[in-house]
């Protein structure tokens, strides 16, 4: 891997010099979190070490964020592992090693086979021998940092079943007891139906629905979800509004998290519409434009 605290300082001062300038806020009282929006580091801290992988994760936690973020598939022989695309060819060396199994999806791999991968060296020599992580050593490294967990199942519907296999891994990496529920987890994903089998198998843990369903159609959502989490794009002060005017599937107020928010000025933008969370795969210039 890398030696942590020298890295980290390296990739530190490296942000630093890519912070643009202070941006002006818009005038006029803006409804915010109290606290201010959570900062959520995206597939961890994304922009300096290679997305989704013990790295990303152990530097957000070298920058002092609490929250991350990552995605889940599942493997040929049914292992659940932490990759984005559902080919492992954009962030491994799959190519290379396993040559004649275009396209390299990994349904198509056992875990096993995943486990030989780098998936560092895409991103920068430092991390060459990085791992593809199962979602147990995901979630243990995650335990490990004090860190909490916004959870993407990725695809589900090339996954029959995932939602179950998720809760399970969870359940035995001891993370559905009543404080990590309550305080360090939220579920999400694109797929409606597997925000609703998530919710009706543990209608206790947090969910969140990704993408910006129309206004109308808002109250359907509130009854299996917690969260509306759009597009930072299309993400407007009154939409922002409209969710929250709505409670969510445990009776408290529909919250927003945004993505995938990379600029001081969409994060300030974002902010002044009242966001709940920012997920961003540069934590520390959305910390510092929101703080400011």
């Amino acid at each position: 891997m890398y030696a942590r605290t020298a890295s980290a300082a390296a990739l530190l001062s490296a942000a630093a010099l890519l912070l643009p300038a202070p941006v002006t806020r818009a005038a006029g009282p803006v409804a915010r979190p109290e606290e201010g929006p959570s900062v959520i580091a995206h597939r961890g801290a994304s922009a300096y070490a290679p997305e989704n992988t013990l790295a990303a994760v152990d530097l957000a936690d070298l920058m002092g964020f609490d929250w991350v973020e990552n995605d889940v598939q599942r493997t040929k022989d049914g292992e659940l592992v932490v990759v984005h695309d559902d080919s492992l060819a954009r962030t491994t060396d799959v190519e290379q090693r396993f040559p004649g199994r275009s396209p390299w999806k990994i349904k198509d791999f056992t875990a096993a086979e995943i486990a030989t991968l780098d998936a560092g060296s895409w991103f920068g020599p430092k991390f060459a021998g990085a791992r593809v992580p199962t979602l147990r050593q995901y979630v243990n490294r995650v335990e490990r940092n004090h860190q909490k967990l916004l959870l993407e199942i990725k695809k589900p519907e090339l996954y029959p079943g995932i939602e179950k296999d998720t809760l399970r891994v969870l359940r035995r990496a001891g993370w559905l007891n009543l404080h990590h529920v309550k305080h360090r987890l939220v579920i999400q994903s694109f797929g409606a139906a597997s925000v609703k089998a998530v919710h009706e198998q543990r209608p206790d843990i947090t969910t969140g629905f990704l993408g910006a369903p129309p206004v109308a159609e808002l109250p359907k959502y509130a009854r299996f979800t917690d969260q509306i989490n759009p597009p930072h794009t299309s993400l407007t002060a009154a939409y922002t509004a409209a969710v929250h005017r709505l409670k969510g599937a445990h009776g408290r107020q529909l919250k927003v998290s945004t993505w995938t928010v990379n600029t001081a000025a969409d994060a300030v933008r974002v902010d002044d519409f009242g966001v709940d969370g920012i997920i961003t795969n540069h934590p520390d210039i959305v910390r510092d434009a929101v703080d400011d």
